[in-house]
């Protein structure tokens, strides 16, 4: 089920007649919880250039049958820009939790280390 749209960014428009395809991956997940990023790209049918639209990142959480949270498997980066989404998406999961009413500031761990707050 989706719990937040945590960010969406447009770089270019999407015209009538361009093919879309939406690349996404699991950048990092929690306990019930995972953060899922989407790049959308535009081709050209004409020239057949390939354009990156726009992005976003969504928050998922894994729920059962009967509605109920479930635990998701941990995700494992295997290169260096998955590393930097993983490593980024606890700082966001903080923000989230902050600005939800659902986390103290103080509690924020890795964005007070961002910010060297003591």
């Amino acid at each position: 089920m989706t719990a937040a749209v945590n960010n969406v960014s447009f770089d270019k428009p999407i015209k009538l007649g361009d093919f879309v395809t939406i690349k996404s991956h699991v950048s990092r997940t929690f306990a019930t919880s995972m953060e899922v990023w989407a790049d959308v790209w535009i081709e050209d049918q004409m020239s057949g250039e390939r354009i990156k639209a726009n992005s976003a990142i969504y928050t998922f959480v894994a729920v059962d049958r009967d509605g109920r949270s479930t635990r998701v498997p941990e995700v494992v980066p295997s290169n260096e820009e998955e590393q930097i989404k993983f490593d980024g998406a606890l700082r966001r999961r903080q923000l989230r939790l902050i600005l939800s009413g659902k986390m103290k500031p103080e509690e924020a761990t890795e964005l007070k280390k961002l910010f060297a707050i003591q």
